[in-house]
């Protein structure tokens, strides 16, 4: 009898499905139970674990930037750019609600800083939220590309060059919100602290200078180990 039961416990148990299925409602979403980096078994491993931490604390910087034991450095970083775009979208929908290009006509942080849009044959001025779409479209191609990304396990040094320039570009997208929609940032950022972490992030691995992080986000970050003047 003891035997049966233990059977039928075993037949009874559903197995853990980590995705949201139709109908998911907005408090239910994403409550699976959390997974050990070693226990998954994904090609998108990196950036399940990722999400994973995001969800449970995006505070947390310092340990969402805790890379695991022998993961690849270059996967490492191009994993948490694709997720700071990602995440960048949520800013962009609200900049849409104050940020009109008769209002933003360029891509301006402060009176000292005007950007460029690279999305043109020739960079030119372009109205701050057409910029910031170029911006983000530009870094999805770019990321989804498989010229230069094919995989997601292991990825080429020439290849994770090319994150430093995407770094600085969206990067404008946070100061020009900072700078000029200080109430939408303000109100993004309690919530995601997408700045903050972005801000440690290339900071910690070199892929912006520091006379280039205009948002004082952080006084932290230059306490963060292993910075450099690069």
């Amino acid at each position: 009898m003891v035997m049966e039961a233990s059977q039928q416990n075993q037949q009874t148990q559903q197995p853990i499905v980590r995705r949201n299925r139709p109908g998911t409602t907005t408090k239910e979403f994403c409550q699976w139970p959390d997974e050990n980096f070693e226990e998954m078994d994904s090609t998108l491993v990196v950036q399940q674990f990722i999400q994973q931490m995001i969800r449970k604390d995006p505070s947390n910087v310092e340990k969402l930037l805790n890379m695991p034991d022998g993961q690849d450095e270059g996967v490492w970083k191009y994993e948490h750019l694709r997720q700071f775009c990602m995440e960048l979208n949520g800013l962009a929908v609200k900049l849409q609600t104050q940020c009109f290009p008769a209002t933003c006509t360029q891509m301006t942080a402060t009176e000292q800083w005007i950007f460029l849009c690279a999305a043109h044959k020739t960079p030119k001025e372009c109205p701050a939220i057409d910029y910031t779409r170029h911006t983000l479209d530009g870094a999805a191609c770019l990321l989804n590309s498989n010229k230069y990304f094919p995989s997601r396990v292991s990825i080429k040094e020439s290849s994770v060059l090319k994150l430093g320039s995407v770094c600085r570009r969206v990067y404008r997208i946070f100061s020009h919100a900072y700078f000029h929609h200080r109430r939408i940032f303000n109100e993004f950022e309690e919530q995601t602290f997408l700045c903050l972490r972005f801000t440690h992030f290339v900071t910690k691995y070199n892929l912006m200078s520091k006379d280039n992080l205009i948002v004082p986000i952080s006084d932290a970050v230059s306490e963060i180990p292993g910075e450099s003047e690069a």
